[in-house]
């Protein structure tokens, strides 16, 4: 049974076609910002594909990775487990704030806001999460029609209505406290935003 809390549309997909389509996850990482040092979130982490090069990039920073779905928490466990900077968080992202001991410098959450019901709270609890000029990185599918995205043939991604463009993310993500810095491709079909702590919510 699906738990009722999670967030629709945003279950993890084969790994067939999500490690062939996102065959360098470090790669992202760089590219949307995260350095060394660094303290930071995999936000709805999933069976940890982009959390095991996220410690080893933010090295010796701390790396934390939540998820509801314990079962996939746990895999991401067993990807992370050699990772001494890793540290597992079972809970709802939107309660990031109480899940956490301390704030952060850079939280990354990868193909999931598109289904969150309430994206300004879940902004909201990230926020709230970040030092002050900290940075949340939202990668996202382009709004481009589902049958376009395909990996091995098939179409892959959510339903297109659920699909955002970049200017829709900053509608949401802004007003809470924070500025769009930049809007990055990241593979053929997605896009990071990359906003930052602005101190002005």
């Amino acid at each position: 049974m699906v738990h009722e809390r999670l967030f629709p549309a945003t279950l993890m997909p084969d790994s067939d076609w999500w490690h062939l389509l996102w065959p360098d996850p470090e790669g992202v990482l760089r590219t949307v910002g995260i350095k060394p040092g660094m303290r930071v979130v995999d936000l709805c982490c999933g069976d940890g594909h982009f959390t095991r090069p996220m410690c080893e990039l933010a090295s010796p920073g701390d790396t934390w990775a939540l998820d509801l779905d314990k079962d996939l928490l746990r895999q991401a466990k067993t990807a992370c487990q050699d990772c001494s900077n890793f540290h597992a968080i079972a809970g709802d992202a939107r309660d990031l704030p109480a899940l956490i001991d301390r704030p952060v410098d850079f939280v990354f959450i990868a193909n999931t806001f598109h289904g969150v019901p309430d994206k300004a709270a879940l902004a909201q609890a990230v926020y709230e999460s970040l030092l002050p000029e900290g940075q949340f990185a939202v990668i996202n599918w382009y709004r481009r029609p589902r049958e376009e995205t395909t990996v091995l043939d098939q179409p892959r991604g959510p339903d297109t209505a659920l699909r955002m463009q970049p200017e829709a993310v900053r509608e949401v993500v802004e007003p809470v406290g924070f500025e769009l810095k930049d809007v990055v491709d990241v593979g053929p079909y997605h896009y990071g935003a990359v906003f930052t702590k602005s101190g002005n919510a």
